[in-house]
């Protein structure tokens, strides 16, 4: 679909190696399929909201930032 607002598994591995979170193939594809509702869901209001919808941020989370 070529307005799909969700991130392709190859956006997501060169957004997290430019946070220094680089990414497996494997992860990015499955970072994409979970948070492609998510893009889906909100892009009737993007751009609106006071923070960006960002795919590094979730392998951050996941490997436990901030603890």
């Amino acid at each position: 679909m070529a307005d799909d607002p969700a991130p392709t598994a190859d956006e997501i591995i060169i957004t997290a190696k430019i946070a220094g979170l680089p990414v497996s193939p494997e992860v990015a594809a499955r970072i994409a399929i979970s948070i492609g509702p998510g893009f889906r869901g909100f892009s009737a209001i993007a751009g609106t909201l006071p923070f960006d919808l960002e795919p590094a941020t979730f392998i951050t989370v996941q490997n436990g930032a901030g603890k």
